[in-house]
């Protein structure tokens, strides 16, 4: 493992190995012929997107998911050349950037698609764009039914080239119900109705991770995995499917130890109150770091290898636990937030369950000021 900066000690470790082993999984699950593109967005879910990137196009990925712009950026700035595929689209004054850099738009709806056609077309150039289709997700996507409309205006097209089309599961977490079947019956509809129309784009595609892991009738050309990169599962049940290694650890170290009597508060509001004479431990981690406020008087976190529960409210920057029943204790001592430490374990979701959210929440909530350490890169 990398060596850790001095200094404030709240850090997150991501094991370049666990990105490498969940990307042959997937390549072993989908075969050669499926490609793979990695989702990268909102910072690689919180692992660092540069440096996770790398590490996946050096292991095989055949492009890159990102949600902005300045994501899109952010590759190629590293040295990314493979294909990214931009999830917002292009915004009126951002076309200048995605030919420089070779981004490809997503375009979500008519009144974009014409414009942006237009602008392309007044430069003198052309420019590569997926068309995402609304099959039943309700958010961004040309409305399937209304598809004798836009197939129209997709054939008029003058500077903008169709290089995919694709769509989005309403159901992340599995894919195995009847509304999962009737968006992949509805996209294979329109994939056949465009093909009739003598449109065929190279890349069809649909499955995200829980769609990679169980479905293999949503794979088309490529694949779209996300959590499963990161050794997340979309669901505990997909554990029995495909072996992931966890890439990210988070870890502390306690900063101050104190011990108070029975009766004692414990942070901001008389929320916790000790019962007992206690030892308390304050560690430097707040939710202004990403460890949400929503933990206060829930979470868990492992000392000396067991857990001792979060004391009273998590604050801005510091977060107390009580460690009076772990024996040894030293100012000083590691603290994992999220990770293994001897036997025991803290998961994303088991975090996420106490807060009452998903892992995905939880990885992408860990903020700026806690510093990626990337090793076995």
């Amino acid at each position: 493992m990398s060596h850790s900066p001095q200094g404030r000690p709240t850090l997150c470790f991501v094991d370049h190995h666990a990105l490498r082993w969940n990307l042959r999984q997937i390549r072993e699950r989908v075969r050669s012929k499926v490609k793979i593109l990695a989702m990268v967005k909102a910072n690689a879910y919180g692992h660092g997107a540069a440096a996770v990137a790398k590490t996946l196009a050096g292991a095989g990925a055949d492009a890159f998911g990102v949600a902005t712009l300045e994501e899109g950026i952010e590759l190629r700035h590293s040295g990314i050349r493979a294909p990214v595929l931009v999830l917002a689209g292009a915004y009126g004054d951002q076309l200048a950037d995605f030919l420089a850099h070779s981004l490809t738009p997503v375009v979500h709806d008519l009144g974009r698609l014409k414009a942006l056609d237009e602008s392309v077309k007044k430069r003198g150039t052309t420019l590569n764009v997926q068309i995402k289709i609304d099959t039943g997700m309700g958010r961004l996507g040309l409305v399937a039914a209304e598809c004798d409309t836009w197939i129209g205006e997709l054939k008029k097209l003058n500077a903008l080239k169709i290089e995919g089309v694709f769509s989005h599961f309403s159901h992340a977490e599995s894919v195995e119900g009847n509304y999962t079947r009737k968006q992949l019956e509805i996209f294979n509809l329109i994939v056949e109705r465009l093909r009739s129309e003598n449109i065929r784009p190279a890349l069809v595609h649909l499955a995200n991770s829980a769609a990679t892991i169980t479905l293999p009738a949503a794979y088309f050309d490529m694949v779209r995995p996300g959590i499963m990169l990161y050794g997340v599962y979309p669901s505990p049940p997909m554990a029995n499917e495909i072996r992931l290694k966890p890439a990210l650890e988070w870890k502390t170290k306690i900063l101050q130890l104190k011990k108070v009597p029975a009766g004692a508060s414990i942070s901001y509001g008389e929320t916790f109150i000790t019962k007992r004479e206690s030892i308390i431990a304050t560690l430097p981690i707040g939710y202004a770091d990403g460890y949400p406020r929503l933990l206060s008087n829930l979470g868990e976190v492992l000392v000396g290898g067991q857990r001792a529960s979060v004391a009273g409210r998590v604050c801005m920057d510091l977060t107390m636990v009580d460690v009076t029943d772990i024996r040894n204790v030293k100012q000083g001592d590691e603290v994992v937030l999220l990770g293994r430490q001897g036997d025991a374990e803290i998961s994303a979701d088991q975090i996420a369950a106490w807060a009452n959210t998903i892992s995905y929440e939880i990885l992408t909530s860990i903020s700026a000021r806690v510093p990626r350490i990337h090793y076995n890169s």
